[in-house]
């Protein structure tokens, strides 16, 4: 039998669109072939999408992910969260964890669930974690923001994501944000290009951590582990709220095939802040993955359901929007 006892364990966070996921892929892929990983995702949005994204994307074997979706992890004293996490220990028996808060969840909550007594000899507590595109420090709505602030706070490693896309002005402008905002006492500030970071980083010791006591109250609401069943319609739509933000999910039974073209060129011209998809369409299984215009498009492995997420202020109007999605289709079978 093997001892679930100080699993070696990472958090990686990031606001909105700052490539926790494509990093997260690059990391699985390091995993040695002998090793069983553990991921556990936590979504803003009520449909996750995140897991089937890791899950049909990956290529390797050995890994094992459970999502809790809507919103913080932690709500309730850390009840959902404690539920998925037990279900993935048990089942993947790791030889390490790495769990991905929402973009708009208050980081400090989850580091001080998993350093509570209940964990103290399942987990062995690494590096923390912090993905931030440098192009967002010119923008308000980012460093105004406390999630955004607290996730560089909490941080034992800072990633500069998304170096590919900017140059040495706005790398500097991260530093010197830093330097104003903490300083860099204790912390690594690392650049990634293309989602690569080096799997050493995650090796390091957690620093001290914030008094969860300071930090605001969460605004949204968890929901239960699992999917709701789909009605006879084969769809469903779910929604969210939050942090000045909403979201819109739609899961989709695998009857649902879409044509790859209407929907790529839908989900490209959708004015939000975040969008993720996995899709069934006539050419095979994709994911896509859309933050500021820029679509990342992945061929999958074979689906078993189509889902799509979609993350923007909250005056999105999602009935009109589901009009559209479904006029995508290809076709729909019993």
């Amino acid at each position: 039998m093997v001892s679930l006892s100080h699993i070696p364990t990472n958090v990686i966070t990031g606001f909105l669109g700052s490539g926790k996921s494509t990093v997260i892929l690059d990391l699985l892929k390091q995993k040695p072939d002998n090793e069983n990983w553990a991921v556990l995702v936590n979504e803003f949005g009520e449909i996750g999408v995140d897991g089937s994204l890791i899950e049909h994307s990956t290529g390797t074997s050995g890994i094992y992910i459970r999502e809790v979706p809507g919103g913080c992890m932690c709500c309730t004293n850390g009840l959902p969260m404690q539920m998925a996490m037990s279900m993935l220990l048990a089942r993947a028996k790791p030889k390490r964890l790495l769990i991905e808060p929402t973009g708009l969840g208050h980081p400090v909550e989850v580091l001080s669930v998993l350093s509570s007594p209940y964990y103290e000899n399942v987990l062995d507590l690494c590096a923390t974690v912090t993905l931030v595109d440098a192009r967002k420090l010119s923008d308000e709505r980012y460093t105004s923001h406390t999630t955004f602030n607290q996730q560089l706070e909490i941080a034992d490693v800072i990633v500069a994501s998304k170096a590919d896309l900017y140059g040495e002005p706005e790398y500097r402008q991260l530093e010197q944000y830093l330097e104003t905002n903490g300083g860099m006492d204790g912390k690594t500030l690392q650049v990634s290009r293309g989602g690569q970071l080096p799997l050493s980083l995650l090796t390091s010791k957690a620093q001290s951590l914030p008094d969860p006591r300071s930090m605001p109250e969460p605004t949204s609401t968890p929901t239960d582990i699992d999917t709701p069943p789909l009605p006879p319609e084969g769809y469903i739509r779910l929604s969210n709220s939050g942090d000045g933000f909403s979201s819109h999910g739609w899961l989709f039974d695998a009857g649902y095939v879409f044509d790859k073209q209407s929907i790529e060129s839908l989900l490209q011209s959708t004015d939000a802040e975040r969008i993720k998809a996995v899709v069934i369409t006539e050419q095979g299984s994709f994911g896509y993955n859309i933050a500021d215009n820029e679509m990342t498009a992945l061929a999958l492995e074979t689906l078993d359901d189509s889902r799509v997420e979609i993350i923007a202020s909250e005056s999105f109007e999602p009935d009109p929007y589901e009009i559209r999605l479904l006029s995508t289709l290809s076709e729909r079978s019993p």
